[in-house]
């Protein structure tokens, strides 16, 4: 797996697949892999319902179905950032202050398998109703259940170097929502833009190439900074981040008797959140999720 590229053609005509697919086979001699479906939903708490609580905002939570894997966006408005914390922070006092919170705003987690958070949900009673999506701005009756938004499309190979996926952002009612592409670039696992919003250039020429010339066709990148991607790592594996970050590590006794130490244990193969196997699942799938809470749809 490689490092990938993520944009959205957000007025893509209901055409908008097949076009992109004779673009993909006729300039750049690509071949269609399989399918690409992505389940998206969305809950909201229901905290202030409880009598003489005065929650004055609810938590939202999101989760994209990917393979096996199951990608859970918790959004608490209550609760502090990271970057707040640390803001507030004297010199010198910012690991301290980090272990004040119980929570920060976002915390992001991954579930296996799919149907295990509906299960757990529902045994602990818990006080989260799921929002599903329409077409219509009318909530209609009997939509509790089943998946709320898809993003169905297709996956295609450019050579031996590129993966491509592209699929509509189909709502539950039958309603389009644009499209989401993606670009996968296998050679690299890793690519740190010089850019602050960590665009990369290869990538965005390939998602711009891949596009078919429709007039006022309204696209954007969908990007993360490398420093935003640590503030998500640390709500999701936190002493593993903050270790590799200031480069504290457990050394081995030296009076250990294991034969196969060899003191180079502490030493990481990689670093947290490289975009390699599940990692660049959980980056693609809180990418996908945020751009479409930004455009409301979710």
């Amino acid at each position: 797996m490689g490092f990938t590229g993520l944009a959205r053609w957000m007025n893509a005509p209901t055409s908008g697949l097949d076009l992109v697919e004779r673009n993909i086979m006729l300039n750049h001699s690509g071949i269609k892999k399989g399918i690409w479906k992505l389940a998206v939903k969305s809950y909201r708490s229901t905290l202030g319902q409880i009598p003489n609580s005065h929650i004055p905002s609810e938590r939202t939570m999101c989760t994209l179905t990917m393979d096996d894997n199951v990608f859970v966006l918790l959004d608490d408005p209550l609760a502090p950032t990271r970057a707040d914390v640390l803001a507030a922070a004297p010199p010198g006092q910012e690991a301290a202050y980090l272990q004040g919170p119980t929570h920060f705003r976002t915390t992001f987690l991954t579930l296996r398998p799919p149907g295990a958070l509906e299960q757990l949900l529902a045994q602990l009673k818990a006080r989260w109703v799921s929002v599903r999506q329409t077409s219509s701005s009318v909530p209609q009756r009997g939509q509790s259940s089943g998946q709320q938004l898809m993003i169905d499309g297709h996956q295609y190979a450019i050579g031996n170097d590129w993966l491509v996926r592209v699929g509509n952002v189909c709502l539950a009612g039958g309603g389009i929502k644009g499209m989401v592409l993606e670009a996968e670039y296998l050679p690299l696992p890793v690519l740190h833009s010089p850019v602050a919003d960590g665009t990369s250039e290869l990538l965005s020429n390939l998602l711009t190439s891949i596009l078919p010339n429709v007039k006022d066709a309204k696209t954007v990148a969908v990007t993360i900074s490398d420093s935003q991607w640590e503030d998500v790592l640390w709500d999701r594996e936190q002493e593993d981040v903050v270790e590799y970050l200031i480069g504290v590590r457990e050394e081995p006794s030296e009076n250990s008797e294991d034969l196969y130490a060899y003191g180079d244990e502490g030493i990481p193969e990689k670093k947290p959140g490289d975009w390699i196997g599940i990692d660049r699942d959980r980056r693609s799938a809180y990418l996908i999720m945020g751009a479409l809470r930004s455009e409301g749809i979710l």
